[in-house]
């Protein structure tokens, strides 16, 4: 739409564009995805790991969180299936990874294995909670109107 001029005699008025017709994008509609559903590579020690809790609150573990950009806490559990990992079942806890998430972007999630020595017993420093891979992905909260 531009902006026009229209005679008024020896004057003329100028009629303006409306700003409201050119606003900037809804930042209340962006977010970004929390992904752990993509099997990440094995033989680079990486494993998949399953959201438990999500700021403190347990949540039912799903393929993608979509959440609005900002800090969060995810507590993982991991799913490492390697003949290497000899600790016992108590050793086997739940870590806690905090991400700050941006505006349109992908994190995978994943359970790295640190296969530097062998891990025995009680040892739970065999594992760390990681992002594995973070991309561009248009993400956007659709309105309950539409």
């Amino acid at each position: 739409m531009k902006a026009r001029a229209i005679g008024a005699g020896a004057g003329l008025l100028t009629l303006m564009m409306l700003s409201g017709c050119a606003s900037g994008p809804d930042n209340e509609s962006l977010c970004a995805t929390v992904s752990g559903y993509q099997m990440p590579d094995e033989s680079q020690g990486l494993y998949r790991a399953v959201v438990t809790h999500l700021n403190g609150k347990p949540v039912i573990s799903r393929p993608n969180y979509r959440l609005a950009p900002g800090e969060y806490q995810f507590t993982l559990a991991e799913l490492i299936d390697s003949p290497r990992l000899k600790v016992k079942l108590a050793a086997r806890k739940t870590k806690t990874l905090t991400l700050h998430l941006e505006a349109n972007q992908r994190y995978h999630l994943a359970a790295q294995f640190n296969q530097d020595k062998i891990y025995r017993g009680l040892d739970s420093d065999y594992w760390q909670p990681v992002v594995w891979v973070q991309e561009s992905h248009e993400c956007e909260f659709l309105s309950e109107s539409n």
